[in-house]
């Protein structure tokens, strides 16, 4: 069922900004940072997830970035966030996405009245049954306020279209774990993807199909590299040479320690107003990126990092 569906979900998927200007979405920004994805040679581009601001976009707004994205992206695939409130919705942005070119979607169970397990599998069933395109299910408590149980990604990943599990990071260390008994969980050719960029080089090398990545929407390269260590270790099959990925991933810790403080949205957005990719303020009211003491660790962040220059 998925076998033809999951290279969609394989490797390094970026996530960009939708940098606003005003209350518009900046587009000219907005490809800018998808070529930059392309041009790096991400697998896939995630547009309108967490980082891509799709719960404070109107559907007209949605569509305008999915387009921009397939446009910018140079045939690179796009995967298309297409959660909402309403069912009704969601299957407005599937068609929107669908029409526009994307090669996935990404679909989380938003909600403001917390979800039952039959709810969220009855979202699930009806847009798999309403969409052509592979489905990543997008495991995101932290957001939704949505905990998925084991028992339930597998019944949802029997539906035809689920391709992919987008899980959020395990504890240190338990990377191995999390992944084998997903694993055992849905059937053969689900992609078992991570999200939280500090726990990625764990999770691929433990077995990861996919990282899902807030750093690459700005820093693509490098991204690109950690995961390019992860797979050379895969293929050599070398016992305890998981070092580089791990290193360079330890390198970024600056970074990391900046996601886990004050999340990884306003993080990047300070990121991309500071580096000049965007204009400020980007994010929609009342989002804000970080105030003066918090670019200022950003700043020392960036530098610490090698990612200033």
């Amino acid at each position: 069922m998925t076998e033809e569906r999951t290279p969609v979900f394989n490797g390094l998927c970026a996530f960009p900004l939708t940098p606003l200007a005003g209350n518009d979405i900046d587009e000219a920004a907005f490809a800018r940072l998808v070529s930059r994805c392309a041009d790096a040679g991400v697998d896939s581009i995630g547009v309108l997830g967490s980082t891509g601001i799709y719960t404070y976009l109107l559907r007209d707004e949605r569509r305008k970035a999915v387009e921009a994205a397939v446009e910018a992206a140079q045939g690179t695939p796009v995967v298309a966030g297409v959660g909402a409130m309403r069912t009704r919705d969601v299957l407005d942005c599937v068609e929107d996405a669908q029409s526009a070119g994307a090669s996935g979607l990404l679909l989380a169970p938003v909600s403001y009245q917390r979800l039952s397990d039959e709810e969220v599998y009855g979202l699930y069933r009806e847009v798999s049954s309403a969409s052509d395109l592979p489905i990543a299910v997008y495991d995101n408590p932290a957001t939704t306020g949505f905990t998925f149980s084991d028992e339930l990604h597998g019944r949802i990943a029997e539906l035809p279209g689920i391709a992919a599990i987008k899980f959020p990071p395990p504890a240190l260390g338990q990377a191995a774990d999390r992944i084998a008994r997903l694993r055992a969980a849905v059937p053969e050719g689900i992609s078992l993807g991570i999200s939280g960029d500090w726990a990625a080089a764990e999770a691929l090398l433990a077995g990861c199909d996919v990282w899902y990545s807030v750093m690459a929407g700005l820093f693509p390269n490098t991204a690109r590299g950690i995961v390019d260590l992860a797979r050379t270790v895969q293929t050599d099959h070398q016992t305890g040479q998981g070092t580089p990925a791990l290193a360079a991933s330890a390198a970024l810790e600056p970074v990391w320690a900046l996601f886990r403080a004050y999340g990884s949205l306003r993080v990047t957005a300070t990121m991309a107003e500071v580096l000049g990719f965007v204009e400020a303020p980007c994010l929609p009211r009342p989002l804000q990126s970080l105030d003066t003491e918090g670019r200022t660790r950003v700043d020392e962040a960036l530098r610490l990092s090698g990612l200033g220059a």
